[in-house]
């Protein structure tokens, strides 16, 4: 009899990779995190290849740069032509069940002008069976939250502050809770339908994706979330003494402190100015986000404990991590879009069951790992062949106590900022450029960190010396050298990793030859 195979491939949304309390963490604590971990491993340098959403979760799920899928902003399609890992997983014989989102973006070739799915960024990665859909399961979380008596018209305003409720002093705007309780939240709604599925499958082999919203924004968050931090205690973020100095740095800086200067950018229902606003409501919005942390703490800890409860905990591979991070104030700015390493320093814990992996549990990995690492990982973990197009490698190794040969000294990041739909800072009129040349690439070692853009200014920081990437030495000819073995570093690797599903097989007069590293 076959050993069993089942996946519970965990993802948040918009997680800062530094808080988790098993990394030191000065305030957050993730008790259901750290016994993951302890159990399994953490990836102490892992980070998404791109940002924002969409475009991170079709690099997690095909394990392709962008450079390669090319969905650069939400919204823009995914070539059909690629594979992913539900595809993969399908051609073993399991079923890949998404609760959640991908935020895939149909390719529009061969579908109807007036498809349905051609109107939302939010739609499934093709492959996928779905439990349950995030636009789908708002509405059915809404009208949960209807027959259990809230009232509220809609997705504009189930996260509203509750009215009426009155803060000490001593506490900011974002104090304030959701008008539902944590036993209706969102998260728990999702939670609940998952730890549901997995018991009715506790007898088969299955794959299941789940996504949790939070701690996406709004930044608010039910009781007792909401006063878990004290704000006196929460650090302020790391940036210069005012925005305008802050946006002295780069045009790139500066166009988005001015865009989250405007209200209602960022984060709905939220009286204060992000950029300027008082301490006292900065280490309030940043508390409120630390407790959305714990609020999916909570809930992986739930899946967790179901898995024990029925059985299935030594059988299943667990992954937990997100599409990408969060600036947290930080720069003077809040999101994921920018070129600091809060946007893209996200977590990884893989628990791998078996007891070849007893050696390294609760072992930490300093090696750079990448997000397109991902889909390679969990197919080798399956026994499923690693797809030529995937960027990434598995980690497998790292679970026996190994490091990979000629494993990656550096992690590559890359965005593109092109106007569309869906939210950025429209950058071909921010700089009067074209929309190819809304590009930039980041190659982040362990000391240098060099920002490559198509047509801005490029930049250099120093991590060793200035951890928070507050001067740019970039323009200083004194670090010239270093400047130029970064762009070719930068250059070998673009150059390694470009389009390569059919350059290692040759035709000849033998016939097809596979010539694909082993």
């Amino acid at each position: 009899m076959s050993a069993p195979r089942k996946v519970l491939f965990i993802s948040a949304d918009q997680w800062r990779g530094e808080c988790l309390s098993a990394l030191g963490h000065p305030v957050v604590k993730t008790p259901h995190l750290d016994a993951l971990i302890g159990d399994g491993v953490l990836f102490k340098r892992h980070f998404t290849v791109v940002a924002p959403c969409g475009p991170a979760r079709a690099s997690m799920q095909t394990g392709l740069y962008l450079m390669n899928h090319r969905s650069g902003r939400n919204g823009t399609p995914l070539d059909s032509r690629h594979t992913n890992v539900a595809h993969e997983v399908r051609k073993i014989g399991l079923d890949p069940t998404l609760y959640g989102y991908t935020d895939t973006s149909p390719d529009p070739r061969g579908r109807p002008e007036n498809d349905p799915a051609l109107r939302t960024y939010e739609g499934p990665l093709p492959g996928y069976t779905i439990g349950m859909l995030f636009p789908e399961y708002m509405r059915l979380w809404m009208n949960d939250l209807r027959a259990k008596g809230y009232r509220f018209k809609g997705r504009e305003d189930v996260y509203q502050p509750m009215p009426g409720y009155t803060k000490p002093a001593d506490r900011g705007h974002r104090f304030i809770p959701t008008i539902f309780k944590a036993k209706d939240s969102d998260t728990t709604f999702m939670a609940n339908a998952v730890i549901d599925w997995l018991g009715d499958h506790r007898n088969e082999d299955w794959f299941m994706h789940c996504v949790f919203l939070r701690p996406h924004p709004p930044v608010i968050t039910p009781e007792p979330y909401n006063a878990l931090y004290d704000p006196a205690r929460i650090e302020l973020p790391v940036r210069k003494p005012s925005p305008q100095e802050e946006s002295a740095q780069h045009p790139y800086l500066r166009a988005w402190i001015d865009k989250l200067a405007q209200p209602n950018n960022y984060d709905e229902h939220n009286p204060n100015n992000l950029v300027t606003m008082p301490d006292l409501e900065l280490r309030q919005m940043r508390a409120c986000y630390y407790g959305m942390m714990n609020e999916v703490d909570d809930a992986v800890g739930r899946l967790v404990a179901c898995l024990k409860e029925t059985g299935q905990y030594d059988d299943t591979l667990i992954v937990f991590t997100c599409d990408h991070g969060e600036l947290a104030g930080d720069h003077y700015t809040w999101g994921k879009e920018l070129y600091f390493d809060p946007s893209f320093f996200i977590p990884l814990i893989v628990r791998d069951p078996r007891h070849n992996a007893d050696a390294t549990r609760g072992s930490h990995v300093d090696a750079f790992t990448e997000s397109v690492d991902l889909m390679p990982t969990i197919l080798d973990w399956l026994g499923a062949e690693i797809p030529a197009q995937c960027d990434g490698r598995s980690l497998m190794p790292f679970f026996a106590g190994q490091t990979p040969a000629n494993w990656r000294q550096e992690a590559h990041m890359e965005l593109d900022f092109r106007s569309g739909p869906n939210g950025g800072i429209e950058g071909e009129a921010a700089f009067g450029i074209t929309p190819d040349d809304c590009q930039m690439a980041i190659l982040r070692g362990r000391r240098w960190k060099y920002v490559h853009f198509a047509t801005l200014p490029p930049l250099l920081f120093d991590l060793e010396q200035d951890p928070g990437e507050l001067n740019n030495l970039a323009a200083d000819p004194a670090h010239a050298p270093i400047m130029l073995e970064m762009a070719q570093k930068m250059l070998s690797w673009r150059l390694r990793h470009q389009e390569h599903v059919l350059t290692n097989l040759h035709v000849g007069q033998n016939g097809l030859e596979d010539r694909r590293p082993r």
